[in-house]
């Protein structure tokens, strides 16, 4: 009777050891595991152009989350996420086509990156053919947002002989109201904006100094 009861104990401590090791691997691997990005976090990575990387980095561990937050929940940073994961091969299988559509699906919510990026790659061609007609329209509704980066490229195509003089005015106002500390980035902005007021009269150019 003493041996039966010594060996049922010895029964019910291992269990509850191999319960306590089993609790702890569980706990390190939820430990372990990658959080998924906030919408303002993964703005904020969008905006920085870290995006990629910050996937490469949580190896590739969110695919199926973002992919449905993309898909179903209609999340546009997280459609322009998912489209260049695959448009650059980023943890899933390379499909530019999809990938573009994702980017378009992000433009049309008004996520600023989105509409700068297309408008970028029509700008260039790259991925798609080049269009300087739609590089404008995209540049224009993210300049509108103030995105520098969409500014400056918009400001260029007008210099450049692109677009309509009816949309310099606002192409002015934005680029001249903008902020920035890097002080290239401020003489370029100046001499953007030089070039720029020769194509209109002076006047529009006075108007569109005007604080925002």
């Amino acid at each position: 009777m003493r041996l039966l009861f010594c060996n049922s104990m010895l029964a019910i401590s291992l269990t509850s050891l191999s319960l306590l090791i089993s609790g702890n691997s569980l706990a390190e691997e939820t430990s372990a595991a990658v959080p998924l990005y906030t919408e303002p976090e993964l703005i904020a990575l969008i905006n920085k152009n870290v995006h990629l990387q910050r996937v490469k980095a949580d190896d590739c561990q969110l695919v199926q989350d973002i992919e449905a937050r993309a898909n179903k929940m209609a999340l546009p940073s997280y459609q322009f996420l998912y489209g260049d994961m695959l448009a650059y091969n980023v943890c899933v299988d390379r499909n530019v086509e999809l990938g573009v559509y994702y980017m378009r699906k992000a433009a049309q919510q008004g996520l600023a990156a989105a509409l700068e990026q297309l408008g970028r790659y029509y700008d260039t061609g790259r991925l798609v053919q080049q269009d300087k007609a739609m590089a404008i329209t995209y540049l224009r509704e993210a300049s509108s947002q103030g995105n520098l980066k969409a500014q400056l490229r918009l400001v260029k195509l007008f210099n450049d002989g692109f677009g309509s003089p009816r949309d310099f005015e606002d192409a002015y106002r934005w680029l001249f109201n903008s902020m920035v500390a890097d002080k290239a980035t401020h003489q370029k902005i100046e001499h953007s904006l030089t070039q720029l007021a020769e194509k209109m009269p002076a006047s529009v150019v006075a108007r569109a100094r005007l604080p925002i």
